[in-house]
Order: C-alpha cells, then structure tokens, then sequence
C-alpha cells in the first residue's frame, strides 16, 4: 500500500459532523486523535455534542447525537492524564472517506480545532513537516 504525503497542517471534512474545510494539525506525538466540542451532553445513553468554535467559522455545526461512544483515558504532554468521550466518524483526506477515532476535549484557545494523532496516521500517510495542506490542494 502506498502512503499519501501529508503537510503538517491541512484542511478535511467531518461529513457525518456537518464540518467542512476545518483546519487541522498532525500531531505525530499524539496516539488519539482530538476535537474540539464547545458542549457535551450525556441523556438516556446518548451523547449530545455541539461544534462549534468562535475562533473557526468553519466550525459551527449544531447538535450531533451519537449512540455509539466510549470513554478513554489520554495522556497530555504535561503528563496529565484526563477521562474523554470518544466517538467514531468519518473524515476526508485526498477525497476518501475513512473511519476515524476522535476523543473529545475544549480546544477554543488553541490555534487548530482538529488534531490528527498516529493511531490514524499509520500505515496511510507519511507526514512532511516542510509541507502544508497536501489534501486541500487536490479538492480545488
């Protein structure tokens, strides 16, 4: 299988979460994959979520229920670790979908809503840090 080439930062679709062209970063120090969720809401075993971020108009999809989700516990750099939902969904990069492992945290005051961790990353992309938006590139 050949890897596609990566960018350090790029631009991807969550169609399943209503977002579309969200800046994201590849964080080849992350196992997990993270986003942004300005609200979260746990009712009669389904969770509520709400994207949305001032700081990226992209990112403003109203509430999407999930059904399917887990709890997992992700280690910060700082050695912290913290209990996040997690959910699956699908996101685009060189216009294919894949499935994709996201846990959920507040992202508001950091520059990208989206950080895309190794578990996806391996046996898929190789990540150039000289580079950016490689995906984007071949949506115009």
């Amino acid at each position: 299988m050949t890897k596609k080439l990566l960018g350090r930062v790029d631009k991807v679709d969550f169609p399943e979460l209503n977002l579309f062209n969200i800046d994201v970063k590849m964080d080849t120090g992350a196992y997990t994959s993270a986003i942004h969720c300005s609200e979260i809401r746990e009712e009669n075993s389904t969770l509520i979520c709400t994207f949305k971020s001032k700081g990226h108009p992209n990112f403003n999809s109203q509430n999407i229920v999930f059904t399917d989700y887990t709890y997992t516990d992700v280690k910060s750099s700082n050695g912290f670790k913290e209990n996040r939902y997690k959910i699956k969904t699908k996101v685009i990069f060189f216009g294919k979908s894949y499935k994709i492992n996201l846990t959920l945290s507040t992202r508001d005051d950091m520059k990208f809503p989206v950080l895309i961790g190794r578990q996806f990353l391996r046996k898929k992309f190789i990540v150039d840090v000289d580079m950016e938006d490689q995906s984007f590139k071949t949506k115009k």
